[in-house]
């Protein structure tokens, strides 16, 4: 499905990303394999992971070349866009799925901990994605996969830094997707269930945290590429600012922000009315502090 394409994936070097990287390879695409090749908190160098993927997809027959800059500064981000054009002298995907965590509740969370997951996750994410624009805007084509969660859609305890990067850039996507749709570059999301490197610094504390992981644990990363293999290929050249999520052998489509109620006063509104009756005709739609795992609640398929 990618023959002929080159595919730049970011945070490669393992998990999910290592998963796009193989299975985009073998739909045909010349793939940059990304990743610093840090720890799970964005300690550390290390450029082994990024080349081990590299010669897995050479061993397969494929084309790969390894970029271990960082996604999280503006130069370097250029260089991973470079190292593309450099080397397969194009680029038509992005996945944008490159991430760290560094979870804490939000009450004790730290400013260092707050910009490291920003920076990697949604700052990273645009740095990427604006370097690969304007090749993506001269050849009016392009696609972008940019990874959420449902840590940012749905909610989560400890990652207020994490969970507001995910749903950043869910919002970065929707105005890539509008800001390029004249040029025929798409932009959407996946938001994935999977047992990988980074889910496995969840806290396993309590009874509740130990049956979300085990339940995590039955998630494999390589149900993932299909999805995004697709997302990537010219088959969805006409889907574009969606927001998709897999659990195992499911696939959702996310839904996105709309009004759900309405109240009218024609002389308008004081406080006072509005706790008498603005609040109680909307109260029935109200959302509840509703977790990930309230939401997804029964096993995977």
């Amino acid at each position: 499905m990618l023959e002929g394409k080159v595919a730049l994936v970011t945070g490669a070097g393992g998990g999910i990303g290592r998963d796009f990287a193989l299975a985009m390879a073998a739909a045909g695409a010349k793939v940059v394999v990304n990743d610093l090749g840090t720890s799970v908190k964005g300690e550390g160098t290390d450029t082994g992971p990024a080349q081990k993927v590299v010669d897995e997809i050479k061993a397969k027959g494929g084309s790969a070349v390894a970029s271990t800059d960082s996604v999280a500064e503006w130069q370097s981000a250029n260089r991973i866009v470079q190292c593309a054009l450099d080397h397969f002298k194009n680029v038509d995907v992005v996945v944008n799925n490159a991430g760290i965590l560094r979870d804490r509740f939000f009450f004790n969370m730290s400013i260092d901990e707050w910009r490291a997951v920003i920076d990697v996750h949604l700052n990273g994410s645009f740095y990427v994605a604006r370097a690969a624009a304007p090749h993506f805007k001269s050849q009016e084509s392009g696609c972008y996969v940019h990874m959420t969660s449902t840590s940012g859609l749905v909610g989560n305890l400890g990652q207020a830094n994490y969970s507001a990067a995910k749903l950043g850039i869910v919002g970065l996507s929707k105005s890539i997707a509008l800001d390029m749709a004249k040029y025929h570059v798409r932009s959407n999301c996946i938001a994935p269930f999977a047992w990988s490197r980074m889910i496995g610094s969840i806290p396993t504390e309590t009874d509740d945290q130990k049956k979300r992981v085990a339940k995590l644990k039955s998630l494999e990363t390589a149900k993932i590429a299909p999805l995004a293999t697709f997302l990537a290929s010219d088959s969805a050249k006409d889907i574009s600012g969606q927001i998709f999520a897999v659990r195992a052998n499911e696939i959702f489509l996310m839904s996105q922000n709309r009004p759900l109620r309405s109240v009218h006063r024609a002389e308008g509104w004081t406080p006072e009315t509005i706790g008498a009756h603005a609040i109680p005709a909307l109260r029935a739609h109200f959302y509840p502090l509703d977790r990930s795992q309230d939401v997804f609640s029964w096993d995977p398929l």
